[in-house]
């Protein structure tokens, strides 16, 4: 046998055996908790529960064990395993190498394993006669997503892809024949570039949680159709699903901040079927949420708390099936590539049984589970609350049947092509779902449980209508919304649903401080009601009047723009800027200028300096000046990736990325350089123009360049200017000290000219290099957007998040002290993230 140079084993035989063990363990503590959940003597319950704790306890030290030998593999660049090969690469900054890890599917599984099992561990201590139903679940669970990456093979078909294969062994190649093939491999493939960000290091931990607290619903539904307890579950399941709704619904909106600020589609929501995925569980978890305070309060609704609390988990599970499997194709910008027909069973298999069991389950003890036959009154809460689960219910289900359009055509070999413009096949229809919702999130808790009298009902709920109508034609009337794109109706539409979100906010406040008489203990639902409303108020603001600022009628370049990444039509060109190096341009009431491009850590990767400047119309002087540095990422198909850069303000954004630059690798300058001998006020020509020498200066105080003032500079004055009469200033440098005799060269951009100080003649003529590059001239081509009013967005997300915390806190056992450390934490730590770390 062949001994192979330089690799290191041992870590990968060592994660190997702690995942087998982990998937021991956790089909074991699957067994021994479903059997304890049977048991009816105390003393055999108890012996069944504690093997089962310490076999789950043995899979979490598995896990941890697992994902650090991961970590270590990683960071120690060991490209003889294929993930770190894979994911990582000598430039990546260390504060990426997390993100390298969940980058891939065992990754990503690891991660929300470990999510699991600290939720299993705090339910093995809380759930108490709970414990062991419950946790038949979440083992089980567990048991499936270890099964992803156990990389065993049964007979001839692979278990899971385990992240600790080696590289010889997954691709084909001669130098993997030799013992010394690791010397051949001098870097990995590295993190794909728009995953080297802030937000990739803390989404994806946050939206897996949020993934791993969804079958925590599952497993109290079931634990409460196995123990026959129909409606006890309820009241232990409450602050887990409000915890999981705030983790969930966060973490969806990390990864719009995260779409925001890497890719180039101008926006933070585009209706990807990726974003869908995981939005639709969200969606469902709501409608269950509020089902069950409606059964908390009055009996009714404990079927569709069922249904909601098993959908919300199922759903998670078919999201995993959509952007795991390869089956969502090129409709996707960010789903995963398929990974082959065993894992794409694998995970049918997860979803299948879950969904088929639980589903089977609750049919089959349908019309066991307690129900009030008695309609509930029109003029109840329980019954605006139903009926807002039922919308936000079947705004799910039209959501996830638009997006599983690539899984009809697959199993029916049909073939329906997604709309022309995909993103308004959605808003036309949630913009009428942001209306209803919108005006009973405002009147429905002015309603009593049981029956409301309609003279209180009026009494309290008239100032707020009045109020929130006022503001929306302030709206309309100071700040009207300029789109016209889909008509007249659809405009009509933006500005309905912009009363219903405004009254919607209005009505909560007045209901906290009129109904609630200011007892924020009391107000959770209220707050996080409001901050929803909000949210999409900003949505609407900041996606109806955003405007785009660059525009080729500036300066007539018409250059061909990318294609559009979520519609892949060509970009209008008119709306794109294409600025030459050095060259002032006019952007809306800014003056542009392309400073210079500067090389990132990533080879091909470059940054292109973008220098903003507003001056005052009547003094001239200078108001605002920034810079934006968006970037590009030539990748090996010569492909380019673009990512933008944003300018933050408190009331708008302004957001730039380029769409075409470049490639400096492509074309090789043969032009040279002429020498002309001139005395100063002399001209001479170039094919566009002339250049007059001024002067000559010694030890310029003032130069473009930076040198040392220890060494003698001499600077040549010099002006170009074109057939057009545009003039313009070169200022070349030669400068002598310690090293010798240097040329700095100084550039025109507009010209595409290039001026050298080439040195003195004998009869004191200053020598003048001049050279017309034949490259071409140097210039980026960029587009920028203005969104209004988007901090209005994450506000509304922070304030509703802090509210479902407020409302965790007070359905759960914390004391005074814990529940007013959790909302403090939790509110600094949403602003920090959502609207300071990247101003």
């Amino acid at each position: 046998m062949m001994k192979f140079e330089g690799e290191h084993l041992f870590p990968g035989q060592l994660g190997h055996f702690f995942v087998i063990l982990s998937f021991i363990a956790a089909l074991i503590a699957t067994i021994s908790f479903f059997t304890a959940s049977r048991q009816q003597d105390p003393l055999q319950k108890q012996s069944w529960l504690r093997f089962a704790r310490m076999a789950f306890f043995i899979q979490v030290i598995g896990v941890i064990i697992v994902f650090s030998t991961i970590f270590y593999i990683c960071s120690h660049h060991y490209y003889e395993y294929m993930y770190a090969y894979k994911h990582t690469s000598q430039e990546l900054e260390y504060k990426y190498l997390l993100a390298c890890i969940w980058e891939g599917q065992e990754g990503s599984f690891l991660l929300w394993t470990i999510w699991q099992s600290v939720i299993g561990i705090i339910l093995i201590f809380k759930s108490k006669e709970w414990e062991a139903p419950v946790m038949s679940v979440i083992s089980l669970a567990q048991f499936f997503l270890l099964m992803m990456i156990l990389g065993i093979y049964f007979f001839d078909i692979r278990i899971g892809n385990s992240p600790f294969t080696l590289t010889r062994n997954e691709i084909a190649g001669p130098i993997f024949s030799q013992p010394n093939y690791l010397s051949f491999i001098k870097d990995g493939i590295g993190l794909n570039v728009l995953l080297r960000n802030y937000w990739m290091v803390i989404h994806p931990p946050v939206l897996f949680l949020g993934f791993a607290s969804t079958v925590v619903p599952f497993a109290y539904a079931y634990a409460g159709l196995q123990t026959k307890r129909y409606g006890d579950w309820i009241k232990p399941l409450l602050p887990w699903a409000l915890m999981s709704a705030t983790v969930l619904g966060v973490g969806i909106m990390m990864g719009g901040k995260w779409a925001y600020e890497s890719l180039n589609f101008g926006g933070y929501w585009a209706w990807d079927p990726v974003e869908n995925a995981s939005f639709v569980p969200w969606l469902i978890l709501i409608a269950g949420l509020h089902t069950m305070v409606v059964y908390k309060a009055t009996g009714h609704s404990l079927r569709a708390s069922y249904l909601f609390a098993m959908l919300a988990f199922i759903f998670i599970l078919y999201s995993t099936y959509l952007t795991r499997t390869g089956i969502l194709g090129d409709t996707s910008v960010h789903a995963f590539t398929e990974a082959g027909k065993a894992i794409n069973l694998m995970i049918l298999l997860f979803l299948l049984f879950f969904a088929v069991s639980g589903l089977s389950l609750l049919f089959f003890h349908y019309k066991k589970i307690p129900a009030i036959h008695t309609e509930e009154n029109t003029n109840s809460r329980e019954f605006w609350m139903f009926i807002g689960s039922l919308v936000i219910f079947l705004t799910a289900l039209f959501i996830s049947a638009k997006t599983s359009v690539p899984v009809y055509n697959k199993i029916f070999n049909t073939h329906i092509a997604p709309p022309e413009d995909v993103e308004f096949s959605y808003n036309k229809i949630v913009v009428l779902v942001a209306i209803i919702v919108g005006v009973l999130t405002a009147i429905t808790q002015y309603f009593k449980y049981k029956t409301t009298g309609k003279a209180y009902l009026l009494k309290n709920i008239v100032w707020p209508t009045a109020i929130a109508a006022a503001l929306a034609l302030l709206l309309a009337v100071l700040y009207p919304y300029t789109f016209w794109k889909h008509g007249v109706g659809f405009l009509g539409a933006i500005y309905l649903a912009s009363f219903a979100c405004i009254y919607a906010v209005v009505a909560n406040a007045f209901y906290i401080f009129k109904i609630l008489k200011g007892k924020f203990v009391n107000a959770g639902g209220s707050v996080a009601h409001a901050g929803f409303a909000l949210m999409i108020v900003g949505m609407l603001i900041s996606a109806g009047n955003k405007e785009v600022i660059s525009s080729s009628m500036v300066n007539g370049i018409n250059l061909p723009a990318s294609k559009d990444p979520m519609t892949k039509q060509d970009d209008d060109p008119k709306e794109n800027l294409t600025l030459i190096r050095e060259l002032p341009t006019k952007m809306a009431d800014y003056q542009v200028t392309y400073i210079k491009d500067s090389a990132g850590h990533e080879k091909g990767r470059n940054f292109y300096e973008l220098h903003f400047e507003r001056k005052n119309p009547t003094t001239q002087k200078i108001t605002e000046s920034f810079v934006l540095q968006p970037d590009v990422y030539i990748m090996k198909d010569n492909n380019m990736s673009s990512n933008p850069d944003t300018k933050a303000y408190l009331t708008k954004d302004i957001f730039t990325y380029v769409t075409f630059a470049l490639n400096k690798n492509s074309n090789t300058d043969t032009s040279t350089f002429k020498v002309r001998e001139l005395n100063e006020g002399d001209t001479t020509f170039y094919s566009n123009g002339m250049l007059i020498l001024n002067k000559v200066e010694k030890n310029p105080s003032q130069s473009k360049f930076d040198y040392d003032k220890a060494a003698i500079a001499l600077q040549a004055d010099i002006t170009v200017i074109s057939k057009d009469s545009m003039h313009y200033k070169a200022k070349p440098l030669i400068l002598v000290d310690s090293l010798g005799i240097s040329q700095v060269d100084d550039t025109v951009f507009a010209q595409n000219l290039y001026v050298r100080f080439s040195g003195v003649t004998d009869t004191h003529k200053i020598k003048i290099g001049v050279k017309e590059s034949d490259k071409l001239i140097d210039f980026v081509t960029v587009k920028a957007y203005v969104f209004p009013y988007i901090n209005l967005v994450w506000l509304g997300l922070i304030i509703m998040a802090v509210g479902l915390v407020m409302s965790m806190i007070k359905r759960g056992n914390f004391s005074k002290t814990q529940s007013i450390a959790i909302l403090v934490f939790v509110t600094i730590a949403l602003f920090y993230m959502f609207l300071l770390a990247n101003q």
